[in-house]
């Protein structure tokens, strides 16, 4: 998947997959996680955030998709 740089203290990268409704998320610390069922507004809304980090913690991870590490 394609990820766009993002300016973020967490965050390195964003992609977004429309068909499979996946969001992949790489860290500055490298590790790359994919989330899955992630509605494409919760991605714009990613994209747009002042603290993607933040909006990233609020609207992904406490929303429960589920995620797999995959690097």
């Amino acid at each position: 998947m394609q990820r766009i740089s993002v300016a973020s203290t967490n965050l390195a990268s964003v992609g977004y997959e429309s068909n499979s409704r996946t969001l992949e998320v790489q860290f500055r610390n490298g590790s790359v996680y994919q989330y899955a069922g992630v509605p494409e507004a919760v991605y714009s809304g990613l994209m747009n955030a002042a603290s993607k980090g933040s909006y990233l913690d609020a609207f992904v991870k406490k929303a429960g998709y589920p995620v797999a590490r995959i690097a």
